[in-house]
């Protein structure tokens, strides 16, 4: 999460690099080369991160009807494997891979989001993203897919509220009518961005689902973008490896 100069940057057709940390297409598999340093104490990342999708995805859905924001869920289901030298580190399971993009920042188009990923035993996955844009308007997109990355569009799970993180940071999430989501375990709590893995219950099944939230207002203020070099150095002078 280093941010580099557009020198360090090389975008093809099957990879994209990034400093000296790469992502490519081999096979069926995504490949995520990671050569970083960790803040804040600059110790050595270095690892392989394989996405090995159950199926690829090929919808992608506008998140604003000018169309300036974009999100693609490419494998819904995936099998992750993970190999870290420094640290030593390993680990393999269930993942999720998808992505964004537009032609303005985030905060210009979103207030808030709130966004989870579950998967169902042998039945695929859910994807449900939850919005309010910053003219008020609101998004509210479930989506159902199978093994073969079939899609269906459903109705949305109603919403219920989650407890405030740390940074009172304000967060919801939906799910069936009587059910309590609760929070498992805290993944990330910035001033601006929380993630957890929730126990909950979707379309009449117990899961696990990973949730977070996007809080645009917040982002778009001075003194969180002052926090951002403290856990996103900038390669400003480009030695940084």
């Amino acid at each position: 999460m280093t941010e580099r100069r557009r020198s360090k940057l090389n975008l093809g057709p099957d990879g994209l690099d990034i400093g000296a940390s790469a992502v490519r297409w081999t096979g069926d598999a995504l490949e995520i080369q990671v050569v970083e340093r960790s803040v804040p104490h600059l110790t050595a990342l270095r690892g392989v991160v394989r996405v090995l999708p159950e199926a690829v995805s090929r919808e992608a859905y506008p998140l604003d009807a000018g169309a300036r924001h974009w999100w693609r869920p490419v494998a819904p289901s995936a099998r992750i494997e993970v190999a870290f030298e420094r640290p030593e580190f390993r680990w393999s399971g269930a993942g999720y891979f998808d992505m964004n993009w537009g032609v303005e920042p985030l905060e210009k188009g979103f207030q808030r989001w709130d966004w989870s990923r579950a998967g169902f035993p042998n039945r695929g996955a859910a994807v449900l993203y939850d919005a309010t844009r910053t003219d008020g308007s609101e998004l509210s997109l479930a989506l159902r897919f199978d093994r073969t990355g079939a899609v269906e569009q459903v109705d949305p799970p109603p919403r219920m509220a989650l407890p405030n993180t740390l940074w009172r940071v304000g967060r919801r999430t939906q799910a069936d009518t009587g059910a309590e989501p609760r929070e498992l375990r805290r993944c990330e709590d910035a001033p601006f961005y929380a993630r957890a893995e929730l126990a909950t219950r979707l379309f009449g099944e117990d899961v696990h689902a990973m949730h977070e939230t996007f809080d645009g207002t917040r982002f778009d203020t001075r003194w969180v973008k002052a926090l951002l070099p403290w856990r996103m150095p900038r390669d400003v002078l480009g030695g940084w490896v």
